[in-house]
């Protein structure tokens, strides 16, 4: 498939159409989607309405936007209006929203035209949407294993040639992860800076919203397409979109990078053997590279898993069959709302909801939460201290290349293990950039990661455009 750079060229010169481009994708979902499990819904109708819009535009010399006809797939915890969108949860099975997030309507602004929702780990809880209520995703490079988490299908959507480029989000790792074990480019922005107005959330300290793309280039023009200032967004930053596109053959020559000894700790040789290699390319192209030691980050994984299901225990008591989605009927609201619940909600939603519950209780709160923020503090000052000395960080995305459906499933420790290496920028709110290089086992590929400060998007686009020409894609 063409990348999102060259269709939106191809549509605003009239070598192509939106509709055609269109037409393609639509082809090549009804092609594998029943195999992979990606799309839990198609708006055929809605794309094609936005496919027309974008052909007559050109037709009549209008400035069609950066995105002109790219077709885009949704995370379906992104509000679409009058699209279902349930977070692949039966609580919210049938529920159509009102409105468009922001991110929606931006995407439309731009030119992209959004063909459906795809699957999840139910409300973005998991690392290898193996929980969803409607059927895991599989990875199309190798369908017997999983896809990532919990923006697997969105990854799925881009590494199957469906779309383009695609929307996920990250509370934990969930574009990163995924973008890694489907051989993509996965980008977890600076808290704030892209709007998570009709982002359904699951932990809103800790979620992003980002793009799941084939090249650096394409990552940079979705995400300043999407970034910027919007008021229905408390937590936005008050600054407009960044310039990325621009920089993104700027280089590394001169700038400092931290090889971190605990984002490689415990991975797979291979996974190792291809960071050094990144470092070494980092290094070719006239960059320093230092090791550095982040001993926080060790924390993380413990800190994680007490606030983000915190968070949700609070964001979901929503969910109570009253105001929409699934209702199951009994004789009071307490029995209902319970029932509801029950049968709503999957085994690893219910898990997170009652050990949030748990860390928030009375008598709990200071010794659980209150340690965990602590901690979080700790992993703020940790990073500020790193990026004092270096301009950006680079370890491994994920422990492993992509692993079998069911091999964690049985043990939650070992599938949150997964999620090791991502969760400190998350914590910290900052910007991290995952990018395809090497292969591991069974040629599965390998994901390396690049970190850096707030803000600091335009110099990781730039840091991973060197490592994926020293990967040999140009």
């Amino acid at each position: 498939m063409k990348t999102a750079e060259q269709v939106a060229r191809e549509v605003r010169s009239g070598a192509t159409t939106a509709m055609a481009e269109l037409n393609a994708a639509l082809s090549a979902v009804r092609e594998r989607n029943e195999e992979l499990n990606v799309f839990l819904h198609v708006d055929e109708k809605g794309a094609r309405a936005a496919a027309s819009r974008i052909d007559e535009r050109v037709a009549r010399g209008e400035a069609v936007g950066p995105l002109a006809g790219v077709p885009v797939a949704l995370k379906d915890n992104l509000c679409q209006n009058g699209v279902p969108t349930t977070c692949s949860s039966r609580i919210l099975e049938g529920w159509r929203p009102p409105y468009n997030a922001t991110v929606v309507d931006r995407l439309l602004a731009a030119g992209a035209v959004p063909v459906g929702k795809t699957n999840l780990d139910e409300f973005a809880m998991g690392s290898s949407t193996e929980n969803s209520a409607f059927g895991p995703t599989k990875n199309p490079l190798n369908p017997s294993r999983v896809p990532g988490g919990s923006s697997g299908g969105s990854a799925a959507a881009v590494a199957a040639d469906m779309t383009p480029i695609a929307i996920g989000s990250d509370t934990g790792g969930s574009i990163r992860q995924p973008a890694a074990l489907c051989g993509l480019v996965g980008v977890k922005p600076s808290y704030g800076l892209v709007s998570r107005y009709g982002l359904i959330a699951f932990a809103s300290s800790l979620d992003q919203i980002g793009p799941l793309t084939k090249t650096v280039m394409d990552a940079a023009i979705v995400l300043e397409a999407i970034a910027g200032h919007d008021p229905m967004d408390s937590t936005s930053l008050p600054e407009p979109a960044p310039s990325l596109v621009a920089h993104v053959e700027s280089g590394v020559v001169g700038k400092r990078i931290a090889l971190v000894r605990e984002l490689v700790d415990g991975a797979d040789p291979d996974v190792v053997a291809s960071v050094d290699q990144a470092v070494a390319a980092l290094r070719e192209a006239g960059a320093t590279v230092v090791e550095l030691s982040i001993p926080e980050f060790r924390l993380g994984l413990s800190a994680y898993y007490l606030i983000a299901p915190a968070e949700a225990s609070s964001n979901l008591a929503r969910f109570d069959g009253v105001r929409y989605g699934l209702r199951v009927k009994r004789d009071d609201v307490t029995a209902m709302m319970e029932a509801t619940r029950t049968a709503g909600f999957g085994a690893e939603v219910k898990r997170r909801i009652m050990l949030g519950t748990y860390a928030l209780s009375a008598g709990y709160f200071d010794a659980y939460y209150g340690q965990a923020l602590k901690v979080r503090t700790r992993m703020i000052e940790a990073f500020a201290r790193a990026y004092r000395q270096v301009d950006m960080l680079i370890g491994a995305t994920t422990p492993s290349v992509a692993f079998e459906f069911g091999s964690k499933t049985s043990d939650p420790m070992a599938m949150y293990l997964s999620d090791v290496f991502t969760i400190p920028t998350n914590l910290s709110g900052e910007a991290a950039i995952s990018v395809p290089f090497g292969t591991g086992e069974a040629g599965l590929p390998i994901g390396v990661q690049l970190l850096g400060p707030g803000r600091s998007e335009a110099l990781l686009l730039a840091g991973a455009r060197v490592l994926e020409i020293a990967d040999g894609r140009p």
